[in-house]
């Protein structure tokens, strides 16, 4: 467990120091929040309506920013190559990696998501929802987006490619976790589309590292 801990504390001093990707994200999903009320008016109802389809669209596309290089940095220097010779297996590699860009961008982005929510005039519970469906929807970004980072990792600028690649996969997590707080922001029971969630999110994380462990090693022969 201390290689993985060490891995885990080195990943999240590269992110802070560098400071990039996930300030990044967080300046964009806090502007592109915040500029739609100011294009739709500001009709509360309207608002309560479309907040959580704008929160959770926000927060896919702000963890997107920083994808690219969740594997590319270490590939073009050669720790990747490093860290393989390693003991610990490839698959817990890209599993640490997935785990601290969820702590240095997708639960940053939770924590923002309720301040940001006050513009939207929800109510506490409908707050809490949100709070609850992206601190569990969020992981299954990053742990997809590993696989992403995967396949574009030998591109120079596959950011692009990146984004038409998971997207696609983003599709269940967004439409649960959104279906989450409609729900709560309806009154009815939230229960059954936060099971789901949960569950899309559990495999993402039991298929994701191996999957782009697997891709890893074809990209670096």
């Amino acid at each position: 467990m201390s290689g993985y801990a060490a891995l885990l504390a080195r990943e999240l001093r590269l992110a802070l120091r560098s400071g990039g990707g996930s300030t990044q994200a967080l300046v964009f999903y806090f502007i592109l929040v915040l500029l739609i009320p100011l294009g739709v008016g500001p009709n509360p109802d309207i608002l309560r309506l479309i907040a959580p389809g704008v929160l959770w669209i926000g927060a896919l596309l702000a963890c997107l920013l920083s994808l690219d290089r969740m594997l590319l940095s270490d590939a073009e220097d050669g720790t990747l190559e490093i860290l393989i010779l390693s003991p610990l297996p490839l698959s817990g590699i890209v599993a640490v990696k997935s785990v601290a860009h969820w702590l240095t961008t997708g639960l940053p982005l939770t924590v923002l998501a309720p301040v940001l929510g006050l513009t939207f005039n929800l109510s506490g519970e409908v707050m809490f929802w949100l709070v609850v469906s992206l601190a569990c929807g969020t992981p299954a970004l990053s742990f997809i987006g590993a696989f992403g980072g995967a396949v574009t990792m030998g591109l120079k600028r596959g950011g692009l490619l990146l984004s038409i690649l998971v997207l696609p996969l983003y599709i269940p997590t967004l439409i649960f976790g959104t279906l989450t707080t409609v729900a709560a922001l309806e009154g009815r029971e939230s229960s059954t589309s936060f099971a789901l969630l949960t569950g899309t999110t559990l495999f993402a994380l039991v298929l994701g590292p191996p999957i782009a462990a697997r891709i890893v090693r074809i990209q670096l022969r």
